[in-house]
């Protein structure tokens, strides 16, 4: 198995190259894989306090990636995704628990419906009752500070 490294940037951390993959996959895999059309760059990338999460190979091609906010009482995790050629290999996992280890404060989330065992396995609870966003249907989770 090739190693993977775990790389945290705030925005103005990020170089050119390394935004521009993160907006790649994540337009990859939610706007066009997802069939949603939505503003993908929602302006949180540059907020003070973001922190930009992801694994990545020799090659510095992002196999895996999450985003974190500050919400003030909270952190939310959020555009939890992994990249096709990477999936299949507990990465999205790998990543939640180093975020969470770093990160350790209150967090939330909106899981996807069909990952709330995922996100449940992690330690987040269901936080109130499932709603549609952009066609798809999610369930606000939660996780206490560790």
């Amino acid at each position: 198995m090739v190693p993977l490294t775990v790389v945290e940037r705030s925005f103005d951390q990020l170089d050119a190259a390394s935004l521009l993959a993160v907006l790649r996959l994540r337009i990859d895999v939610f706007v066009v894989e997802q069939a949603c059309a939505y503003p993908e760059v929602d302006g949180r990338d540059d907020q003070p306090g973001t922190r930009h999460l992801w694994l990545a190979d020799p090659d510095g091609r992002i196999a895996s990636y999450l985003r974190v906010l500050d919400d003030g009482d909270v952190q939310r995790i959020g555009r939890v995704v992994t990249a096709p050629w990477a999936r299949g290999r507990g990465l999205a996992g790998r990543l939640l628990v180093e975020t969470l280890r770093r990160h350790p404060r209150e967090t939330v989330l909106d899981a996807q419906s069909h990952l709330t065992a995922f996100y449940a396995a992690h330690g987040f609870e269901v936080d109130g009752p499932e709603f549609v966003e952009d066609g798809i249907p999610h369930v606000p989770m939660r996780r206490p500070a560790t």
